[in-house]
């Protein structure tokens, strides 16, 4: 008799662990679809933000990575969400990484007249960065004239207007996204298309 209760219960728990296995793979399965589904909007997200083919791809690898790591266990539809406040946090990661690296080397060239003057490091880095000559466009996407205005955009207003009209989250899930208020989401987000509107024109 307990042999036999025995054997119950190591079939019980070699079904449960069957189980769970299955219920793994699916997940795995299911995140999979979700990362390839994602993958290409989130880098030219990250490309527009940094201009940087390469960085954009490390972003977004590592974005993926962490959603994996982290919140694989979560429910599906909050994916979505998770993943792009993770994309984000790290594109902020980049800029600040961007600031501090740009700050030191404008302090190193500074001219002898230039430091005795006052003139702080700060002020010669570029708030914005520029675009540089755009060589893959995806126009199945973005029209080359729209990322190109985009990309002008500060980095705030590229995360509002991205997040609220190209990827479709409203304006709690957005601010959630972004830390910070939904006031701040809707000025992000007006700036950015009146900015957009001035810089295109006609073309709309």
């Amino acid at each position: 008799m307990i042999k036999t209760a025995a054997l119950i219960t190591d079939h019980s728990g070699q079904l449960g662990r069957n189980t769970q296995r299955e219920r793994d793979l699916a997940t795995a399965a299911k995140m999979n679809n979700f990362l390839r589904g994602v993958e290409r909007r989130a880098f030219v997200i990250a490309r527009l933000a940094t201009q940087d083919e390469e960085e954009s791809l490390d972003i977004v690898q590592d974005a993926m990575f962490k959603l994996v790591q982290k919140y694989s266990a979560h429910p599906e539809v909050e994916w979505g969400a998770l993943f792009h406040a993770i994309l984000h946090s790290r594109i902020n990661d980049w800029h600040r990484r961007q600031k501090v690296r740009n700050r030191w080397r404008v302090f190193f060239f500074l001219s002898d007249e230039e430091e005795d003057s006052g003139l702080k490091p700060e002020d010669q880095v570029a708030q914005t960065l520029h675009l540089e000559p755009e060589t893959h466009v995806l126009h199945e996407e973005m029209s080359g004239t729209l990322q190109v205005a985009v990309g002008q955009l500060p980095l705030r207003q590229q995360q509002a207007l991205l997040l609220r009209a190209w990827e479709g989250y409203d304006i709690a899930q957005t601010a959630k996204i972004m830390n910070c208020s939904e006031g701040s989401v809707k000025t992000h987000y007006s700036r950015a298309i009146h900015s957009l509107r001035e810089k295109l024109g006609d073309y709309q």
